[in-house]
């Protein structure tokens, strides 16, 4: 095994940093328009540039080429890099009291999680604000994709990146070339923000929160300018976001099928319909549980049309929400009758589609761990038949079907590992497993004290630092981060 490539390494790491001062530079902007202070995030993408100018300064005549191992170390140093540098807006205009706050809400951005500690959202700068919600738009589409699409100079070793960063068990490419499949998927992302965000000014909203909020929607993100979330705005706004949400969870090679009138590829494809039976069927079956609860517990003996539609709707719009771990809300589903409430506990595990901008364990991993579970049944029966998994017609390989299993198994370990360490740091049960399936699945919103409309603020220090390592870890899909801790990857 050869020599890591350190000096490649960091030249890279250089340059996405100088990416990060464009989009912090950008956000400045908003802070011009309306007249405020302007100097955390020039100060911020000062800083900034100049690291990563004296990085890629230094290294850039290495050799370019790199590896897997150089690529799983890229992948996961420059999130904490972005992280780091990208919450010194939120130090220096004093939103948080410590770099841990700022860390905490910036990796959360950052890793599409929506998990903040902002008590009083509506009272941030509108730059800092416009930042906060553009962590999530880069970390959504993927901050080494993005960079793909746009600096060619990384096409050596790009499959490295781009394998490492991707979410989902497949890395499917729409072309042959990395960077052509990177700068495709970042004009269909951009394309829906800019519908989404025109859809909202019809709405009613206003242009920045229009922006924000399509920023957060398309990369599942789920932070909000207002400090309700979205709880007030109308239904049309809800239902725009509701069809966002559910296209971000959609695998991003369905969209570009799709886009050029491919329908019937994308129906064909059997992660895609078990992702819309999951959304239809714990839809109607929330709505049912709500709607019979109300009828038991008052004297109504009938649910009018106005309560129905607005019960489905609640039910639909946080179905969607906690599936592609968005993370919106428009009501706390805590005070749900408790079979709801579990329900919507148990689909923060589920995630959406590979190759979506959402996180969670994905529907494609369950739909092949549920294949290969009723064939183990059919092989006990038959046990010297050949019978293969099947996806999409396709037989799967064997390797696959390891890497999921071993992936389901890896991420309920971590989950109960962290369980254990929040209820060690003397949170309640009900707390902790909703602190941790948020932060892992990036999810944002849990339950307990971590629910709908609260925040993390609360939280320790070290709690805080816990969950920012499971946002990362979430957002990488377990395996990039792990493998780091193997002895074995660090041996030449």
């Amino acid at each position: 095994m050869k020599q890591l490539n350190f000096r490649a390494i960091l030249s890279i790491l250089g340059v996405f940093l100088l990416i990060e001062t464009i989009a912090i530079l950008l956000c400045g902007i908003a802070s011009i328009v309306y007249h405020e202070n302007v100097y955390p995030l020039l100060l911020t993408a000062g800083i900034t540039a100049m690291c990563g100018a004296f990085l890629y300064g230094v290294f850039r005549k290495s050799n370019e080429e790199i590896g897997k191992r150089e690529g799983y170390i890229v992948v996961s140093t420059v999130w904490v890099f972005f992280s780091m540098f990208g919450s010194l807006p939120f130090l220096f205009s004093g939103v948080t009291a410590s770099f841990t706050d700022a860390f905490f809400e910036t990796m959360s951005g950052f890793t599409t999680t929506g998990a903040s500690i902002i008590t009083d959202i509506e009272a941030v700068d509108k730059g800092v604000l416009l930042w906060r919600s553009t962590t999530q738009w880069l970390g959504g589409i993927g901050i080494i994709v993005l960079s793909l699409a746009m600096l060619p100079m990384l096409g050596i070793g790009g499959m490295q990146l781009y394998a490492a960063e991707v979410p989902g068990p497949t890395k499917e490419k729409i072309h042959p070339k990395i960077k052509d499949t990177a700068q495709r998927f970042f004009a269909i992302y951009l394309l829906f923000t800019s519908i989404q965000t025109v859809l909202l000014v019809c709405g009613g909203m206003n242009w920045f929160d229009a922006i924000n909020h399509a920023f957060t929607t398309m990369s599942s993100g789920g932070f909000s300018t207002y400090n309700d979330n979205v709880a007030h705005t109308s239904s049309y706004i809800q239902y725009v976001i509701i069809v966002f949400m559910f296209i971000s969870g959609i695998n991003f090679t369905l969209s570009y099928f799709a886009l050029h009138g491919k329908f019937s590829l994308v129906w064909k494809n059997e992660e895609f319909r078990n992702y819309l039976a999951i959304l239809i069927t714990f839809a109607l079956l929330i709505t049912a549980v709500i709607l019979l609860h109300t009828i038991r517990t008052t004297a109504h003996t009938t649910i009018s049309f106005a309560e129905y539609k607005q019960t489905f709707r609640d039910a639909l719009f946080h179905v969607v929400s906690l599936v592609t771990t968005s993370g919106f809300v428009t009501v706390d589903y805590l005070q749900w009758p408790q079979l709801a409430t579990v329900l919507c506990f148990a689909l923060m595990f589920f995630g959406s589609s590979a190759g979506s901008t959402g996180g969670g364990i994905k529907v494609v991993r369950l739909v092949l761990l549920t294949k290969h579970s009723f064939l183990e049944l059919r092989r006990l029966i038959h046990p010297n038949a050949i019978i293969p998994v099947r996806l999409n017609k396709k037989v799967v390989p064997e390797k696959t079907i390891t890497n999921v299993l071993a992936f389901i198994i890896i991420y309920i370990v971590i989950y109960m590992f962290g369980v254990i360490l929040m209820s060690a740091l003397g949170y309640d049960l009900e707390t902790s497993l909703g602190a941790v399936v948020a932060t892992l699945g990036n999810v944002g919103s849990g339950i307990g004290a971590v629910g709908p409309f609260n925040n993390y603020a609360f939280l320790t220090t070290a709690a805080k630092w816990i969950l920012s390592f499971f946002m990362l870890c979430g957002r990488l899909e377990l395996f990039t981060i792990l493998i780091l801790f193997s002895p074995a990857f660090w041996k030449n």
